[in-house]
């Protein structure tokens, strides 16, 4: 008998882990487990298994560093796991994950900020073409995502 699907949602700190952890009731219909980035904040989910990769800032000297400790660090949970899907909002740290996991033959799942009524994020350009499905909140996005599927906001 298959056991349930497990499913890592994976964001960013700030606004798109908040976007993210609107969809707990999802969380709460498969095995779940919660990846963002490790701040002071110390984001968490109750009742989720949570890890966290490095913050990153592209604007940083560091970001190369960071990028390759977070892929070591992605490799490890991926392995670690085992998630059949990564439904994400972005945003950089969270590309090595979503990369190692297309390698494995994981599904991968995006969701186009909320804040994102005009134009694209980069991450969102650049992971768009791995996506299995990937959503945008707002019709306008259409436009830069012909694919894409909009559903409304998660808000």
């Amino acid at each position: 008998m298959m056991g349930k699907k497990k499913v890592c949602f994976a964001a960013s700190s700030g606004g798109h882990f908040e976007q993210i952890s609107m969809l707990k009731p999802l969380m709460d219909e498969y095995d779940s487990i919660v990846v963002t980035e490790a701040t002071e904040y110390k984001a968490s989910i109750k009742g989720k298994r949570m890890y966290y990769l490095h913050q990153v800032n592209r604007k940083e000297w560091t970001l190369p560093v960071w990028m390759i400790t977070n892929a070591f660090k992605s490799l490890v949970l991926v392995v670690k796991e085992k998630p059949d899907v990564i439904i994400t909002t972005g945003v950089l740290a969270m590309i090595p994950l979503c990369l190692i996991a297309k390698l494995f033959g994981k599904k991968l799942v995006y969701i186009e900020s909320f804040a994102k009524i005009y134009s694209p994020t980069e991450t969102g350009k650049f992971l768009y073409k791995f996506a299995d499905r990937f959503y945008v909140q707002w019709k306008s996005m259409k436009k830069f995502y012909p694919n894409a599927i909009y559903l409304g906001g998660i808000y």
